[in-house]
């Protein structure tokens, strides 16, 4: 089976033509060897790929024949990203809430005022 149409049918991306764009990026690797679209992947295989700044690394258990549902994933891919990177995407989520929450617009001169001050606090 393709590349694209396992990380398509196995619900990594929403459709195959994300999937061939990565790989066209090169953001895809078969076995540490870089993946065009069309590469064919086996059971067996271990696929690296980066996506929303996780690199995800899945081993493929068996090939579907189509898509499939979320809950039959797991019998055909085994996920082994590191728990560490979802909780540093959670991190960078946390990060950027912390200073300005969504939908309040730009920062305002006050805004700005104060972040200069807190800088000059911080430096002394």
């Amino acid at each position: 089976m393709r590349i694209d149409k396992f990380l398509w049918c196995v619900r990594y991306y929403k459709t195959r033509n994300m999937v061939t764009e990565a790989a066209k990026k090169n953001h895809i690797t078969v076995n540490g060897n870089v993946a065009k679209p069309s590469k064919e992947v086996f059971p067996g295989d271990k696929i690296t790929f980066r996506k929303d700044q996780i690199t995800h690394i899945v081993s493929v258990l068996d090939l579907p024949l189509s898509r499939v549902g979320a809950k039959l994933v797991d019998i055909y891919r085994k996920d082994e990203t590191p728990a560490e990177s979802f909780a540093h995407l959670e991190m960078i989520r946390l990060s950027k809430e912390h200073y300005r929450k969504t939908g309040e617009g730009r920062p305002t001169k006050k805004d700005r005022r104060d972040l200069d001050d807190y800088g000059k606090d911080a430096g002394q």
